[in-house]
Order: structure tokens, then C-alpha cells, then sequence
């Protein structure tokens, strides 16, 4: 059907108007820009959280350091020893003569007095100066015709040699084993050694030299013979304390340079300690020789048992 017009003088229909689209809903909106706030207000926390937080781990535990004597300040001390053993003399390659020149030297040390110094040197080490001497003589007869340091002895002749051995020794008493030590009783220790070993001789032939020649003139076959030779040394110490006051030590060193000198120092003691003094006994070798590239070297093996008295600082 089609539309009807309006009649006349009727009013006309209102004309339709679009109906209102609802607004957006908020998800769609965009985002307006907040303004910055000056101030953020304080996060609220925890405090039984924040305990946890700042708790600290317990300590390690402490461990027990245990000093014994000679490990801390210094001591003083004397020995004294009978070496027991043969020294000889003898040419080096130097000479330009063929006649023998080996010869023991003769007696008895009637003793080598000693004397020690000690000084910690931080944790369980310790540096130890030490210095003896020892003199022997004797009388002897030469075995066949000898020169000794250029004077000439012949087989028969009744001869007198007089000796002093030396020696002059630093030795750096280094912590090996164990560490840490705790309240252990034992220490493996390294040496590390300078030494200066030093060799003295007189021989005479005192009849002889007693004796007037057919002019009436003396003439003296005493000769003196001097050598020395400093020498790094290397070895090992053992310290074993049963108690504080009671306790026993052991050291090797030495050092040898082939074709050259060559050393070997050895000591065994067993010490009790009673205040401040330590009374010491034990046993002791040394074996030496000097350079053979010279016009004469000394060599020997010497040992025996020696007693020693020190003061400890601590």
C-alpha cells in the first residue's frame, strides 16, 4: 500500500530524529594521563620479614692456635760436644808437584763449645743463628815424604798438626705440616740454610825444628794451612711435643756441589723445659769437604753426643 498524503489543515508528523547513541563503555575509553604524584606514599613492610632479612650467619668457631716453646719471642743458648771422627788434608788439583800430600790429623777434640739464638718468625717459624768451633791435636808420624802446604816433610819425621774447625749457620725454620696446627703436637718443618764452614791448621815438625842445622842456624818447619767455603743447606726438621715441658727434635741438612763441596748436618735432641730454661741432650754429626780445585782441601766426619742449656723469652 502506498502512503496516504495528510489532508489539509491536519498537522504534520513530527520529523524522526536519530535516537541517542549510548556512551562508550569505560574499557573502550582511552586512558587519560594521571598527573605525576610528588610524593609515593612509604610501602608498607613486614617487620617479622624484615628480621629474617638482616639476620646475619652465625660466626665461623675460632680456631685454637696453640704456641709451644720457641714459637713466639726469642731464646738464648749454649752447647757443648765432643766430636768423635777423622779430618784429613790433602792437595787439590792446583798443585803442579807429584808427591803425596794426604795426611789424618792427629788427637782428640777435647771439645766444641757452641752458642745459639732464636727468633719467632711469625706463625710457627723461626729463624736460629748458630756458631761452634772445634780443635784438635796431636802428634803423629808422617807415612812417607809429604808436602804440606808447601813445606816438605819426609817419611819418618815426627810431626804435630793442630786444628780448628768452624762453623757459622742461619737457618729459616719454615712450617710445613700441618696447618693449620691447632692443638697439635707435631711439626713437619723445612730448613732453609746458609752456612760458613772455615779449616785451621799448624803443622811443625818440632825436632826438627828444634834442632840445629851444622852452622848453628834453626830453621822452623812449621806451616799454616786456612780454607773456607760458604754453602746453601736444605733439609727437614721434626718437633714432636709430648707435653708442653717435654719434647723431641730431629734435623738433616745439606747441600752438595759436584766436583765442589759438599755438607751434610745432623742433630737428634730430647729436651724438658722447667720455668724458663730448657735442658737439652742428644747427638750430632757433621760431615764436610772443601772444593778439591785449589791447591789444598779438608774433609772429614765428625759426631758425638752434646748437652745444651737455653733461656726462652716466652
Amino acid at each position: 500500500m502506498s502512503a496516504q498524503a495528510p489532508q489539509d489543515g491536519a498537522p504534520a508528523p513530527a520529523e524522526q530524529q536519530p535516537a541517542p547513541q549510548a556512551p562508550a563503555p569505560a574499557s573502550q575509553a582511552p586512558a587519560q594521563p594521571q598527573p605525576a604524584s610528588s610524593q609515593q606514599p612509604p610501602a608498607e613492610t613486614n617487620p617479622q620479614l624484615e628480621t629474617r632479612r638482616l639476620k646475619l650467619p652465625p660466626p665461623p668457631p675460632k680456631v685454637v692456635d696453640v704456641r709451644m716453646p720457641g714459637e713466639a719471642g726469642y731464646y738464648i743458648g749454649l752447647t757443648g760436644w765432643l766430636p768423635l771422627g777423622q779430618t784429613w788434608t790433602d792437595k787439590g788439583r792446583l798443585v803442579s808437584f807429584t808427591d803425596p800430600s794426604k795426611l789424618q790429623l792427629a788427637g782428640k777434640s777435647k771439645g766444641a763449645p757452641g752458642v745459639e739464638i732464636g727468633i719467632a718468625a711469625g706463625l710457627h717459624n723461626s729463624i736460629r743463628i748458630s756458631y761452634f768451633f772445634s780443635k784438635l791435636s796431636g802428634t803423629t808420624t808422617a807415612p812417607n815424604d809429604l808436602v804440606l802446604f808447601s813445606q816438605l816433610y819426609l817419611k819418618g819425621d815426627e810431626l804435630t798438626t793442630n786444628g780448628k774447625l768452624s762453623d757459622y749457620k742461619v737457618s729459616y725454620e719454615y712450617l710445613t705440616w700441618p696447618y693449620p696446627v691447632e692443638g697439635r703436637h707435631f711439626r713437619l718443618k723445612t730448613l732453609w740454610q746458609v752456612q760458613y764452614i772455615t779449616m785451621r791448621t799448624v803443622f811443625d815438625a818440632p825436632i826438627k825444628s828444634s834442632t840445629a842445622d851444622n852452622t848453628g842456624s834453626f830453621t822452623s818447619y812449621a806451616t799454616v794451612g786456612s780454607k773456607g767455603f760458604i754453602t746453601p743447606a736444605f733439609g727437614l726438621g721434626v718437633h714432636e711435643y709430648a707435653t708442653r715441658n717435654f719434647r723431641f727434635e730431629a734435623n738433616v741438612s745439606g747441600f752438595m756441589l759436584p766436583h765442589s763441596w759438599h755438607l751434610l748436618d745432623t742433630d737428634a735432641t730430647i729436651a724438658y723445659r722447667a720455668g724458663h730454661f730448657e735442658l737439652r741432650g742428644g747427638a750430632k754429626g757433621f760431615i764436610f769437604r772443601f772444593s778439591p780445585k785449589g791447591d789444598y782441601f779438608y774433609r772429614g766426619t765428625v759426631g758425638g753426643l752434646f748437652v745444651g742449656l737455653r733461656w726462652y723469652s716466652d
